[in-house]
């Protein structure tokens, strides 16, 4: 966990260094409907591979914006969901995707023309 002085002074620079990697963003995007499995998280996050996934999961979780609950099961069960901390991310991340959709509407319309 990045303690409080190793943050950035810039609140923008704190949010970008925990959730502005590529993968972050998208792992929360697809949390944010709900738990899910790693499998369910790997064939969601298009073009991932396991390994960073398990990276961007153990990142977020020790950050405390992921839970992980494990079950005692053969084979194992692993579930993911936000945390509060992460479920509080849901207005930037819808945001995101707004703006998102604005642009590419813009860049259609502009193509067209």
């Amino acid at each position: 966990m990045i303690t409080k002085e190793e943050l950035p002074a810039c609140p923008v620079a704190t949010t970008v260094n925990l959730i502005g990697n590529k993968w972050k963003i998208l792992i929360l995007r697809d949390l944010l409907s709900g738990t899910k499995r790693f499998g369910e998280l790997r064939r969601s996050v298009t073009g991932i591979s396991q390994k960073v996934l398990t990276d961007n999961l153990r990142a977020l979780e020790e950050d405390g914006i992921i839970t992980r609950k494990i079950f005692a099961e053969v084979p194992p069960r692993v579930e993911y969901s936000l945390t509060e901390l992460g479920d509080s991310l849901r207005p930037v991340i819808n945001v995101l995707a707004e703006w998102g959709t604005a642009y590419k509407t813009r860049l259609e319309q502009k193509t067209n023309k």
